[in-house]
């Protein structure tokens, strides 16, 4: 059971970070003029991706260690909630931080703006994602089988 509460713990500090971004950190910057908010948004994306992404690896491979230690296939699921996170991420935000990293400084306006908005949306999918996965593990710690 120390694999499934240690996975929990990340998932529920992977649902508190992404949480924090979606209703603390994104608005804050989307008060900042088109430059701030782009220069802002930079260092945190790179900051922030490092350690979610790794958060959300770590907890999916506990997840999956504590379905294994307790041959409960449960487990799998907030593994792969909070492990889904690596494709929605891939394939659904890739392209729009690529494009909002590569943004030249000195070049934001309007249309850098709406991106990092746009953004914001799809982070509060991640944040879901975190939390969907914590809200299972919990469920399986405090309420074991047998």
């Amino acid at each position: 059971m120390i694999a499934g509460l240690l996975g929990l713990v990340v998932a529920a500090a992977f649902a508190g970070a992404a949480f924090y971004v979606n209703v603390a950190e994104q608005p804050a910057r989307l008060r900042l003029d088109d430059e701030a908010l782009l220069a802002q948004w930079k260092p945190s994306y790179v900051r922030g991706f490092a350690m979610q992404s790794s958060l959300a690896v770590i907890s999916g491979g506990l997840g999956l260690l504590a379905a294994w230690q307790l041959r409960d296939w449960r487990w799998i699921i907030g593994a792969a909630l909070i492990l889904a996170n690596w494709p929605f991420t891939l394939l659904a935000m890739m392209p729009m931080n690529k494009r909002l990293s590569a943004w030249p400084a000195g070049s934001a306006g309007a249309e850098s703006r709406a991106l990092i908005a746009s953004w914001g949306k799809f982070h509060a999918v991640r944040t879901g994602l975190g939390l969907a996965a914590a809200v299972v593990y919990f469920g399986l710690v405090s309420n074991p089988p047998g």
